[in-house]
């Protein structure tokens, strides 16, 4: 098992690092300096050895409420918001006083979903990410808490951090939390037989069924997240590690291919960055219910979406728009961008191309979402 442990960090040579709440904060919600000085002496090493770190951390909101001296949770969105606006100053204080004991500056980096969303601001983001790396800068990310509201939220960090290795083409996910990794069940309800899985080939239904929802005190997402992430940058051909944050040279350990945590593998295929953006940034503003040969013809054969498969559309949306390809019984098949609006395809549908020009008065395009365009639910193509 170290084997391939060590064949997948050999060659890394841009890591993303995610640090979860419960990994960060103490029971009081304090930050634990003592954790923060462990991982920046061991990024620090790995910055030596010409290793390029991202961080995704969370923190904000608990460390806010910890200098303010708030017990229990928050009541409602703005105060979510205040905790984030005081707690993040203090946690980058932090990061900023630990890596400077190893010559290192770090650099914040707040976003929402809305960044990525935007093609133009989602690639100034990866140029920004190269130009800190290439200057030898620790970029830390976490969502903009003081601006989100749920339009334009990750949802958790978890999710931020898989959409972040991809803009930064990570070559490793780590993602550490406050437990040893994915086990078999739910160790908190079940400690005598809870097994740890070391190794995932391939991230199924059924793994998830089994993860749980259910988060640390301090934080939003539960494994059912991190698992939910691997299974997103495997696709995107990046591994990914969960692995005990709280344990001292957890990433010393992981860089020299000990067996620590939960190894994920990538697929041997992968999508493009385009189609990573498309299937897993973009949020659907509608449904094509799509007829069997049409579904056959994208799933099985790598082909574009013409209207003639078409049988219903649903929602209201724009061109360039991502819409969600479903099949007669509404399950997914593909996300891609439409070259034509729901008002456009409601007189289209079911027709062959060449009554494009006749029903709309001209034909821009042939196809309603070209493959180019299109990410294919359960494939790499």
């Amino acid at each position: 098992m170290e084997g391939e442990r060590k064949q997948v960090v050999r060659k890394v040579r841009r890591v993303l690092i995610k640090i979860g709440s419960g990994v960060l904060t103490t029971s009081d919600a304090g930050i634990d300096l003592d954790i923060i000085q462990n991982l920046a002496d061991d990024i620090g090493e790995l910055s030596c050895r010409g290793i390029q770190c991202v961080l995704v951390s969370s923190g904000a909101i608990a460390s806010g409420k910890g200098r303010l001296g708030i017990k229990g949770p928050l009541k409602n969105l703005p105060q979510k918001q205040a905790a984030a606006a005081v707690g993040q100053s203090i946690l980058m204080d932090s990061y900023s006083r630990a890596f400077a004991r190893h010559g290192l500056i770090v650099a914040q980096m707040l976003l929402t979903m809305s960044d990525l969303v935007d093609r133009h601001r989602y690639l100034n983001i990866r140029n920004t990410l190269t130009t800190l790396m290439e200057w030898k800068v620790i970029p830390i990310i976490n969502e903009n808490d003081t601006v989100s509201v749920e339009e334009i939220k990750f949802g958790d960090n978890d999710n931020l951090a898989s959409m972040m290795a991809s803009v930064m083409e990570a070559e490793l996910l780590i993602n550490l939390t406050n437990t040893e990794g994915l086990y078999d069940c739910n160790p908190r309800l079940f400690p005598d037989r809870a097994r740890l899985i070391p190794l995932v080939r391939e991230v199924t239904d059924e793994i998830e069924a089994f993860t749980s929802d259910e988060a640390d005190p301090l934080g939003t997402g539960g494994m059912k997240s991190k698992v939910m992430a691997a299974r997103k940058v495997t696709s995107f051909g990046i591994p990914c590690i969960i692995a005990p944050g709280k344990r001292k040279g957890i990433l010393a350990d992981i860089f020299a291919g000990k067996e620590r945590g939960t190894l994920f593998l990538p697929s041997k295929s992968h999508m493009s960055s385009k189609k990573f953006w498309i299937a897993f940034t973009l949020r659907s503003r509608g449904k094509l219910y799509l007829d069997d040969g049409a579904v056959a013809a994208i799933v099985e054969k790598g082909k574009s979406l013409l209207p003639s498969g078409i049988m219903r559309v649903e929602g209201a949306f724009s061109t360039g728009d991502p819409v969600t390809c479903v099949d007669s019984k509404g399950a997914a098949v593909a996300k891609g961008l439409v070259n034509y609006s729901s008002e456009d395809l409601e007189k289209i549908k079911g027709l062959k191309t060449s009554r494009i020009e006749q029903v709309l008065g001209s034909k821009p395009y042939d196809e309603v979402i070209h493959r180019d365009n299109m990410a294919v639910s359960g494939t790499k193509k």
